[in-house]
């Protein structure tokens, strides 16, 4: 007679797991002795051994009775089912090792490809980081409010960016990054963003901007304009383009 550890050591498992197939009805228990232990026999293991053998092999704990009880034919397409189930876990888990691989760094996290492809682009462009980091996340927050925009804006986006001078006011923002919202700076700079956004189609000027409910347009130009200087840069370009709609300056 084997001792419950006996038992699962001969059986290839754990006393733990033989406690829990008692607990589900799998492994009936067995008479104590006179000192109170459980004792197994033959038939223990030999019951216990194929139980193992199906939960090592990915048959869920309530299909084991079933299996046990099974004719051939029965088994065998018990089998099949759980064949194919493990089959298509399997393809979930190729799929999510994918989609891993695509996410090793933080841009491809939320972001579509052509919106990685932005990023990349400004990089190589000489922007800082920091700059890269909050168009970044702006793009994360654009693409959780807005969907349907990235197809019209992001292609404008990126093709300013052959633009030599929209690059250059570009970089000026990634330096007013460091600014005190006071610096004399900044009336210059809203003056060129102004022009700029006469001068070239803008990506807030696309039908899909447009028509966005202001408030949710509110939430990502808000967060975008979170530094300081670029607060202060925003007040006053809105200030100065209600200046020249209204013909209050010729500058």
């Amino acid at each position: 007679m084997l001792t419950i550890s006996q038992l699962a050591k001969h059986a290839g498992c754990t006393v733990k797991a033989v406690r829990v197939y008692h607990a589900r009805g799998l492994l009936p228990e067995p008479g104590r002795d006179a000192s109170g232990y459980r004792r197994y026999g033959a038939q223990d293991v030999i019951d216990l051994s194929r139980i193992v053998t199906l939960s090592k092999a990915g048959v869920p704990l309530a299909d084991i009775p079933a299996m046990l009880a099974a004719g051939d034919e029965e088994h065998r397409e018990a089998v099949e089912r759980i064949d194919a189930d493990l089959a298509a876990r399997i393809d979930e888990l190729r799929h999510r090792r994918a989609q891993l691989t695509l996410l090793r760094t933080p841009d491809r996290l939320c972001l579509p490809e052509i919106a990685t492809g932005l990023l990349d682009r400004l990089r190589g462009l000489g922007f800082s980081e920091r700059y890269v980091n909050i168009e970044r996340d702006t793009w994360i927050l654009a693409t959780a409010v807005m969907p349907a925009i990235i197809d019209e804006y992001l292609p404008t986006k990126l093709a300013l960016l052959d633009d030599e001078e929209y690059v250059r006011v570009l970089r000026i923002y990634d330096e007013a990054l460091d600014w005190a919202p006071d610096d004399p700076r900044i009336d210059e700079l809203a003056r060129a963003t102004l022009i700029e956004g006469m001068r070239v189609t803008m990506p807030g000027d696309t039908a899909a901007i447009r028509e966005l409910p202001p408030e949710i347009v509110d939430i990502v130009t808000a967060y975008q304009s979170d530094a300081p200087a670029w607060q202060a840069l925003d007040e006053r370009t809105r200030r100065l383009a209600e200046e020249y709609r209204t013909g209050r300056t010729t500058g």
